[in-house]
Order: C-alpha cells, then sequence, then structure tokens
C-alpha cells in the first residue's frame, strides 16, 4: 500500500514529488559538488585556497537568501523563484565542465563558478523552507523529512560510488580532467530532473504579502530568546566544524596520498550509515523531540576531529567517517527540525534565512581561521611547550582545534536549548539504546557523553 504523507491529495502528490526532487538534487552533490575539493587539488589549488572554495562561496550565495525572500513577498510566489535557483546550478556545472579550456585564471574562474554554484540553492533555501513548512503535517515532519533524507541518502551515496568509481578509471588512463567533465555532465542532468519535480510541487501561498512581514525586526528577534539561543548555537558549531571540515580532503589527497578509489571508499562511508539510521532518528525526534537528539550529537561531535588524529590507515577512516555519518545524521535532522519548530508563520522565511545567513559567515570565518593555523602551525607548534605528543602532521593544529571550540559551543549552548513542542520524556540511556545497539563502538562513545550528561542535567 503506497504510504500517505498528507490527507490532502494535492499536498501528497507535491511531497511526493518533493521527494523525487531532494533524490535527484543528491545525486547531482553526490556526484559532483562531493569532488570539489578534488576537482580543486587537480587544478594546483593550494590548501588555504580549497578553504576559501568551500567558504567563501556559501557566504557570498547566503545574501542572495535575503533578495529571495523579499521578491517572493513581493510577487507572492515562491516556486519560480526556487527552480530559477535549480538552474543557475546547471549553468555553473557546465562552467565547471569547461574551465580547464580557459588556460589561465583558473583559480579566480573556479571561485566565481563556485560561487554560481551556491548562490542557485541558496536563493530557493528559505522559501523552500517556508514551503514546507506549509505542506509538511507537523505531527509527522520527523518521519517525512527522515524518509526523504534517506532516499535522498541513497541517491548522494551512489553518486559519489559511480563518480569516485569513474574518476579512479579516468586516473588511471591519464585522463583525470575527462573524469570530472564525466561526473559533472551527470551532475548538471540529475539537477534538470531535479528542477522539473519542483515544478510538481503545489504552492499554497496565493496572495501578496507586505515586504516588513518578511523579515522580522530586531525587536521581534530580541523577543524570541529561543530562536536567537539555538541559531547562535548552530553558527557557533558551524564556526567550529568549518575550521577543520572543508581540508579533509586535502589531507587525504596530499598528505596521506589517497588514491580516488581509496577517497571514494572514505567519503561514502559516512553517507551509508546516515541511510541506515535516518529513519531511526526521525521516529525518535517525533516521539521524543530535538533537543535530547541535539544534546547527545551535540556533545559527541568533538571526538570526531581527535580520533582524526590517532591514526591514517584507510580502515581506521573508513570507520571514522561511519561514525561520523551515525553522530552527523542525528545532529542535521534533529536541528533542521528544530528551525522548523522555533519559525512559524508568514515571518518564516525571513527568519530561516537569517540563519543561514548567519551559519554561512560562520562557516566562511571557521574556514579562514583554518587557513590561518595550516599557514602559521610550524611557528605555533614549538610554542605549545610539549602540551601536544600526537604525531606531528600538517593538519593537526586544525583538528585540535576544531574539536576544541566543538566541546566549548556544546558545553556553552547545549543545556540552554529548549524543546517548544510537547513531547514524551525519554533518558539519555534510552535514547541511545534505540540508536546504537547496532554498533557497540559508537555506543561507548555515546556512553561516556551520556555520563557527562547526566551530571549536567537530572531532569533527563
Amino acid at each position: 500500500m503506497k504510504k500517505t504523507f498528507a490527507k490532502d491529495p494535492v499536498v501528497d502528490r507535491s511531497l511526493r514529488a518533493s521527494i523525487k526532487d531532494g533524490v535527484f538534487f543528491s545525486t547531482m552533490v553526490g556526484t559532483s559538488e562531493s569532488y570539489f575539493g578534488a576537482y580543486a587539488v587537480l587544478l594546483k589549488a593550494s590548501a588555504p585556497q580549497v578553504g576559501l572554495l568551500a567558504s567563501l562561496p556559501p557566504l557570498l550565495a547566503a545574501f542572495g537568501q535575503i533578495l529571495s525572500v523579499w521578491a517572493s513577498h513581493r510577487l507572492g510566489f515562491r516556486n519560480p523563484i526556487i527552480i530559477g535557483g535549480a538552474l543557475i546550478q546547471v549553468f555553473a556545472l557546465a562552467l565547471l565542465i569547461v574551465l580547464p579550456d580557459v588556460g589561465h585564471s583558473t583559480f579566480p574562474l573556479l571561485l566565481a563558478a563556485i560561487v554560481l554554484y551556491f548562490v542557485g540553492p541558496n536563493i530557493g533555501a528559505p522559501l523552500w523552507a517556508g514551503l514546507m513548512g506549509q505542506l509538511v503535517p507537523e505531527s509527522s515532519r520527523g518521519r517525512f523529512f527522515a524518509r526523504r533524507t534517506r532516499l535522498s541518502t541513497i541517491a548522494s551515496f551512489s553518486g559519489l560510488i559511480i563518480a569516485g568509481g569513474l574518476l579512479q578509471w579516468f586516473d588511471q588512463l591519464d585522463l583525470a580532467r575527462y573524469g570530472f567533465t564525466c561526473i559533472f555532465a551527470i551532475g548538471l542532468t540529475a539537477r534538470l530532473i531535479s528542477a522539473y519535480y519542483l515544478s510538481r510541487v503545489q504552492d499554497p501561498q496565493k496572495q501578496l504579502l507586505s515586504t516588513a512581514a518578511a523579515f522580522p525586526s530586531i525587536k521581534q528577534i530580541a523577543a524570541d530568546p529561543a530562536y536567537l539561543r539555538f541559531t547562535a548555537f548552530f553558527a557557533m558549531m558551524q564556526f567550529s566544524v568549518a575550521i577543520s571540515g572543508p581540508f579533509v580532503v586535502v589531507y587525504l589527497l596530499t598528505t596521506l596520498h589517497y588514491s580516488y578509489l581509496a577517497l571514494t571508499l572514505n567519503t561514502p562511508a559516512s553517507v551509508f550509515v546516515q541511510f541506515v539510521v535516518l529513519s531511526r532518528w526521525g521516529r525518535l525526534s517525533d516521539l521524543f523531540g530535538n533537543r535530547i537528539i541535539l544534546r547527545v550529537t551535540g556533545f559527541s561531535i568533538p571526538f570526531v576531529p581527535l580520533l582524526w588524529t590517532l591514526n591514517d590507515h584507510v580502515s581506521y577512516l573508513i570507520g571514522l567517517q561511519m561514525l561520523s555519518g551515525l553522530i552527523w545524521s542525528g545532529f542535521t535532522l534533529s536541528a533542521n527540525n528544530a528551525l522548523f519548530d522555533l519559525t512559524t508563520g508568514s515571518g518564516r522565511t525571513g527568519r530561516v534565512a537569517l540563519h543561514n545567513l548567519l551559519s554561512s559567515f560562520a562557516v566562511f570565518s571557521g574556514a579562514a581561521f583554518g587557513s590561518l593555523i595550516l599557514l602559521n602551525w610550524s611557528w605555533i607548534e614549538p610554542h605549545l611547550m610539549g602540551l601536544i605528543t600526537l604525531p606531528t602532521l600538517t593538519f593537526t593544529g586544525v583538528f585540535l582545534a576544531s574539536a576544541t571550540l566543538r566541546l566549548a559551543t556544546a558545553a556553552a549552548f547545549l543545556p540552554r536549548i529548549t524543546e517548544p513542542r510537547a513531547v514524551r520524556r525519554m533518558t539519555y540511556h534510552g535514547l541511545i539504546f534505540r540508536v546504537t545497539r547496532f554498533s557497540p563502538i559508537s555506543g561507548v562513545i555515546f556512553e561516556g557523553i551520556t555520563r557527562v550528561r547526566k551530571r549536567d542535567d537530572p531532569t533527563n
């Protein structure tokens, strides 16, 4: 029997189209976006330049969200703007395909193309959030987004494997450039199909809205401490993660000298675990709320960069990526659902745009900080007076700094995050058992986190 997402058949068809859009969008991400860093390395970009590629385009593109919210409230529609953003991404991928033929000024043009690539979804992001907020019933929000994300994860995982295999094959033929041409062409085609399914989503917003209603005033934001705390927490966590995140691919390719095949085996490991556990996270989010999931995963995230410094064997790093996928799938799903819970009514798109803009600025700042550490690590390390006894690596500094700030962010904000919905009570131990009963290693790590959090919050 076909699963129904909404009683209204028009809404149900729209939600099904949204799922298909997510699948093809994720195919593009898996085959194309996931290998932007590797493409930059092929084009002789330095580590700081790769960090710039990962951070500056999302920051610049985030300003497009403000313009799109203003335009949608002036014009009274959202879907054409969202579709237009998808077509911008198609154009950006076409530019990336022809980039090696330019012959000079490669990095500035690469940066410009990736800026355009991120402008596309950023134009549509707050409008899509507002649209989904109206279409998806609150009682099944966690399950719907878990299903959508789970199917999208399959597509992303498949895209990663196919693209990695193509890159490895072309690289063995000494034709790596054409491997990237092939995977970007696949991504371009997938995004065109995604845009078609976006056009099948019905927009319930028909009336013109005042421009002032689009954006909350400073007074309104100040009067909403729950939204402020959550946005500040998410931005600070993004800053902390971006200190090391953009440089992982550079670390694997230049320091550990991974082949494209080894990179392909490493990268999808996280995606595979997300596929396995997302539906479980979604059910737990609907039943027990997002706060408890944010606390458990938020205090686990600092372990990930620390574990990167302990071993560089391929099998170890694949296992680490799997653990990372378990943690990040819960964190991302609960954070997205929490944002929906904290932003309601006509002001949702403006609040989502502000949230995303601050997060993008945090990513840019974190990557810039990570670049500074990389450029000055040879000077910084001798001044640590033996506090670090790990093997000396170029990337040790960014991993340690990222872990420290992730932990500080979790400790400062998570005890103050509230649950706006009425949900069933659940202990940390109970939640962890439901998620990690298939994984003894992750269970041990989460068990340590639970003991710390139990002392901080006796009510949970």
